[in-house]
């Protein structure tokens, strides 16, 4: 990357000799000479002073021989800067993901892709509101992002999972060991309603099915909600996401109406993603057992 003929320059300055320089670099005589007088024209000045075979540099040499050093010295790290990307031994990528991906899924990642690529740094963003998840892709906020719902945005989002919404019982409850909830018991019975963002799952399932529920409780934390349900206080509709590891004695079962949410990573765009990036969603696709979009491949 470093322009051949600065370097052509600096081997003549440091060996007072066209004929040195050109067997330290590999090139002829006649080649430097000529690389040397092409520089000269292009900068309109006097570089080099040949005298009887030996070359020093003139005054205006001089002068600008420390500014054409530091351009070398920064072409090479720059040069260095794109290779160290490129084999991914340096750098930062920053993940959007709502909290229940967040809590479940980004502590196994963070162990992969630490083995993978120790060098790049993981920043999480726990994001819940779908919209600002997106927005914060589409305005390159975050490089990457754990989407729940289709995107509203041209991302590049790749399906990942489908996660099922489940409903939770007391584990006493008369259908603990049913094959599903029926919609009679969603309307009856005191509702726990999640003022997550779980409600969204939650209200288009009680929409889907018919049914007005009976709120007894409105409550911001997912965790608090599963704690109320195993204590007998009333049902509640969570993704199986969320209750996979939970120690809480809790009937989980499916509803009368199956449904599921999509779980994607997406990014604003693969072509100009960061090698990084793209190593986190191929790692992330190979974790779920999916193939690799070829556009991510690179």
């Amino acid at each position: 990357m470093v322009n051949p003929k600065y370097k052509a320059l600096l081997r003549v300055a440091e060996t007072g000799s066209f004929t040195q320089a050109a067997n330290d670099l590999g090139y002829s005589q006649s080649g430097i000479s000529g690389m040397m007088s092409s520089l000269e024209k292009e900068m309109g000045v006097q570089l080099i002073v040949r005298d009887y075979g030996e070359a020093h540099l003139s005054a205006e040499g001089e002068d600008l021989l420390p500014w054409i050093s530091n351009v070398c010295n920064g072409e090479r790290q720059l040069a260095s800067r794109i290779a160290e990307l490129r084999r991914l031994e340096r750098g930062a990528v920053r993940v959007a993901a709502p909290t229940s991906i967040s809590t479940h899924w980004f502590p196994g990642m963070v162990k992969a892709f630490e083995r993978k690529c120790p060098g790049v740094e993981l920043h999480l963003m726990c994001i819940d509101d779908e919209a600002e998840l997106e927005r914060a892709l589409w305005h390159g906020d975050a490089d990457c992002g754990f989407l729940v719902a289709p995107a509203k945005r041209a991302l590049k989002a790749i399906p990942l999972h489908d996660d099922p919404i489940m409903v939770l019982l007391p584990p006493d409850h008369a259908l603990a060991h049913a094959d599903h909830v029926p919609a009679r018991t969603l309307a009856e019975e005191p509702f726990i309603q999640p003022r997550s963002r779980s409600m969204q799952e939650a209200e288009a399932l009680l929409r889907n099915s018919g049914v007005k529920p009976r709120v007894r409780f409105a409550v911001d934390s997912d965790y608090n909600v599963m704690n109320m349900v195993s204590k007998g206080l009333g049902f509640s509709i969570l993704p199986g996401l969320l209750l996979e590891d939970t120690v809480l004695p809790l009937a989980v079962l499916p509803p009368h109406l199956e449904m599921r949410r999509e779980i994607s990573i997406a990014m604003r765009s693969a072509d100009t993603s960061s090698a990084a990036t793209r190593a986190l969603a191929k790692m992330t696709c190979s974790i779920m057992a999916l193939e690799m979009p070829m556009a991510l491949m690179g």
